[in-house]
């Protein structure tokens, strides 16, 4: 089992080497390895230097030439992964890495096409923003009435799919919105997404949060375009 683990940093300084050194301390068992792949996404505040350092032989380092987004970089990872499953792992210390063991042992337990980390599933859910907490079940209501589907946290940012899938799904978003297609044509392909429960440690703006309202509305704006069919198509069904 080969597991990719797709990191995506913009102005991390202060924890993108703390989250490498928890992503490779997990011990995700005997039968795993791991491929870290990291997209820069034009940092300007020290974390391309401190990258720059990054010996490990299962890093893999990208940087984007200029401010692409968050989607960009996850999309530009998913044409790099070799992994059986890829999975997004913030770059912030929100998530733990250890989290990622629950997905993977659900995920080998049911030969899931996906598996998501929900922050909602076992009391876990903690926000810094009333707003945000709300925003995360508004959106989750119309995916499940738009999809047919039975999520709790679409707005997770720890979505682990299977690498087929993952590179099936002809992703085109750019920013945030793309947490959104993901689920969206995902769940439009026929495939389950199962979830587990996680823990959360949510920031603060002042201590690096990035995603804001705006960034929710575009991502409504996309699952109303992929429900309509005016996305592009996927690439395969299975």
């Amino acid at each position: 089992m080969r597991l990719s683990i797709i990191v995506c940093a913009y102005n991390e300084q202060a924890t993108i080497m703390t989250v490498l050194e928890r992503i490779q301390a997990v011990d995700f068992g005997p039968d795993v390895t791991t491929e870290i792949i990291v997209v820069d996404n034009c940092s300007t505040d020290g974390t391309r230097d401190l990258l720059r350092t990054v010996t490990a032989p299962n890093v893999k380092i990208i940087y984007q030439p200029h401010n692409m987004g968050k989607g960009m970089s996850i999309r530009t990872a998913v044409e790099h992964m070799t992994g059986d499953y890829g999975v997004i792992q913030d770059a912030d210390l929100e998530y733990h890495p250890n989290e990622l063991v629950k997905l993977l042992a659900e995920a080998r337990a049911h030969n899931a096409p996906a598996v998501f980390g929900s922050r909602v599933l076992g009391g876990h859910a903690k926000y810094k923003y009333a707003y945000a907490y709300f925003g995360v079940r508004v959106m989750t209501t119309i995916t499940n009435i738009l999809f047919g589907s039975h999520l709790t946290d679409v707005a997770t940012a720890i979505k682990m799919v299977r690498g087929d899938v993952f590179k099936s799904l002809n992703l085109v978003c750019a920013g945030f919105d793309l947490d959104f297609e993901l689920v969206n044509k995902t769940l439009l392909a026929g495939h389950e997404i199962r979830e587990v429960a996680i823990d959360y440690t949510p920031r603060t703006y002042e201590e690096g949060k990035k995603i804001k309202v705006s960034d929710g509305l575009r991502g409504l704006m996309v699952m109303l375009r992929d429900r309509i069919g005016l996305s592009p198509a996927l690439k395969m069904k299975g």
